[in-house]
Protein backbone atom coordinates (compact mmCIF):
# COMPACT_ATOMS: atom_id res chain seq x y z
CA UNK A 1 0.00 0.00 0.00
CA UNK A 2 1.25 3.49 -1.10
CA UNK A 3 0.29 6.52 0.43
CA UNK A 4 0.02 9.35 -2.29
CA UNK A 5 1.46 12.38 -0.28
CA UNK A 6 4.13 10.77 1.22
CA UNK A 7 7.64 11.58 0.21
CA UNK A 8 9.00 8.63 1.33
CA UNK A 9 6.85 6.27 -0.46
CA UNK A 10 7.46 8.10 -3.86
CA UNK A 11 11.50 8.11 -3.34
CA UNK A 12 10.70 4.06 -2.30
CA UNK A 13 9.09 3.24 -5.29
CA UNK A 14 10.96 5.19 -8.03
CA UNK A 15 9.17 8.02 -8.51
CA UNK A 16 12.00 10.70 -7.19
CA UNK A 17 15.13 10.25 -8.24
CA UNK A 18 17.91 9.29 -4.93
CA UNK A 19 21.43 7.80 -4.63
CA UNK A 20 19.96 3.80 -4.50
CA UNK A 21 22.61 1.45 -3.26
CA UNK A 22 20.58 -1.67 -2.83
CA UNK A 23 16.83 -2.58 -3.86
CA UNK A 24 14.36 -5.68 -3.55
CA UNK A 25 10.59 -6.00 -4.12
CA UNK A 26 10.37 -4.92 -0.43
CA UNK A 27 12.86 -2.09 -0.09
CA UNK A 28 15.14 0.22 -1.34
CA UNK A 29 18.14 1.54 0.32
CA UNK A 30 19.18 4.97 -0.34
CA UNK A 31 22.41 7.45 0.72
CA UNK A 32 20.76 10.05 3.29
CA UNK A 33 20.97 13.91 1.71
CA UNK A 34 21.94 14.97 4.67
CA UNK A 35 24.46 12.31 6.58
CA UNK A 36 25.46 12.01 9.84
CA UNK A 37 28.32 10.22 8.77
CA UNK A 38 30.21 9.11 5.59
CA UNK A 39 27.98 6.90 3.93
CA UNK A 40 24.78 6.98 6.01
CA UNK A 41 21.92 4.89 4.06
CA UNK A 42 18.25 4.92 5.04
CA UNK A 43 16.18 1.62 4.25
CA UNK A 44 13.05 2.73 3.32
CA UNK A 45 10.19 0.10 2.54
CA UNK A 46 8.51 0.48 -0.42
CA UNK A 47 4.66 0.40 0.74
CA UNK A 48 3.31 2.74 3.68
CA UNK A 49 4.13 2.12 7.61
CA UNK A 50 3.91 4.98 9.39
CA UNK A 51 6.12 3.73 12.04
CA UNK A 52 7.36 0.55 13.89
CA UNK A 53 4.01 -0.47 15.48
CA UNK A 54 2.78 -0.27 12.17
CA UNK A 55 5.07 -2.41 9.94
CA UNK A 56 4.69 -6.33 9.68
CA UNK A 57 6.49 -9.06 10.83
CA UNK A 58 7.08 -9.79 7.85
CA UNK A 59 8.65 -6.62 6.98
CA UNK A 60 10.17 -6.59 10.10
CA UNK A 61 11.90 -9.90 9.67
CA UNK A 62 13.05 -8.91 5.80
CA UNK A 63 14.61 -5.33 7.28
CA UNK A 64 16.77 -7.18 9.79
CA UNK A 65 18.40 -9.51 6.72
CA UNK A 66 18.42 -6.10 4.33
CA UNK A 67 20.12 -4.22 6.96
CA UNK A 68 22.56 -7.27 7.62
CA UNK A 69 23.15 -6.97 4.00
CA UNK A 70 23.77 -3.98 3.20
CA UNK A 71 25.38 -3.24 6.51
CA UNK A 72 28.61 -5.94 5.83
CA UNK A 73 28.90 -4.34 2.60
CA UNK A 74 29.52 -0.49 3.96
CA UNK A 75 32.29 -2.03 5.93
CA UNK A 76 33.42 -3.88 3.28
CA UNK A 77 33.57 -1.25 0.77
CA UNK A 78 34.31 1.44 3.30
CA UNK A 79 36.73 0.33 6.46
CA UNK A 80 34.08 1.67 9.07
CA UNK A 81 35.11 0.95 12.56
CA UNK A 82 31.37 0.31 13.83
CA UNK A 83 27.45 0.90 12.77
CA UNK A 84 24.74 2.65 14.69
CA UNK A 85 21.10 1.16 13.69
CA UNK A 86 19.01 3.82 14.62
CA UNK A 87 15.03 4.28 14.04
CA UNK A 88 12.74 7.05 15.23
CA UNK A 89 9.12 6.18 16.07
CA UNK A 90 6.91 9.57 17.09
CA UNK A 91 7.92 13.03 16.61
CA UNK A 92 8.93 13.25 20.32
CA UNK A 93 11.21 10.25 19.65
CA UNK A 94 12.65 12.59 16.98
CA UNK A 95 10.64 11.00 13.98
CA UNK A 96 10.05 13.69 11.14
CA UNK A 97 8.74 11.56 8.33
CA UNK A 98 6.22 9.42 9.36
CA UNK A 99 7.16 6.59 6.96
CA UNK A 100 8.87 3.95 8.62
CA UNK A 101 12.48 3.79 7.55
CA UNK A 102 16.02 2.63 9.35
CA UNK A 103 18.87 4.78 9.24
CA UNK A 104 22.45 2.60 8.83
CA UNK A 105 24.81 5.13 10.36
CA UNK A 106 28.76 4.00 9.59
CA UNK A 107 31.36 5.05 12.63
CA UNK A 108 34.35 5.80 12.20
CA UNK A 109 37.22 6.11 14.51
CA UNK A 110 37.30 10.10 15.50
CA UNK A 111 34.07 11.16 13.14
CA UNK A 112 33.63 13.85 15.54
CA UNK A 113 30.42 11.95 17.10
CA UNK A 114 32.03 11.25 20.17
CA UNK A 115 31.95 7.27 19.93
CA UNK A 116 28.38 7.57 20.99
CA UNK A 117 24.94 8.38 20.68
CA UNK A 118 23.86 10.83 22.24
CA UNK A 119 21.15 11.50 25.02
CA UNK A 120 20.68 12.01 28.89
CA UNK A 121 21.34 9.14 30.91
CA UNK A 122 18.66 9.27 33.86
CA UNK A 123 19.43 7.48 37.09
CA UNK A 124 17.85 4.91 38.11
CA UNK A 125 16.82 2.80 41.22
CA UNK A 126 17.19 -0.92 41.91
CA UNK A 127 13.92 -0.74 42.92
CA UNK A 128 12.50 1.43 39.66
CA UNK A 129 14.42 -0.80 37.75
CA UNK A 130 12.35 -4.01 39.24
CA UNK A 131 9.13 -2.36 39.01
CA UNK A 132 9.73 -2.00 35.32
CA UNK A 133 11.24 -5.70 34.69
CA UNK A 134 8.16 -7.04 36.52
CA UNK A 135 5.71 -4.53 34.24
CA UNK A 136 7.79 -5.10 31.05
CA UNK A 137 8.71 -8.32 31.21
CA UNK A 138 6.54 -10.65 28.44
CA UNK A 139 5.89 -14.40 29.65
Amino acid sequence: MKKEDCIFCKIANGEIPARTIYEDQMFRVILDLSPATRGHALIIPKDHFQDLFDLGSEQAAALLEVAQKVGTHMKEVLGMDGLNLVQNNGEIAGQTIFHFHLHLIPRYKNDGNGDRLAWNHMEITPEELDELYQRLAIN
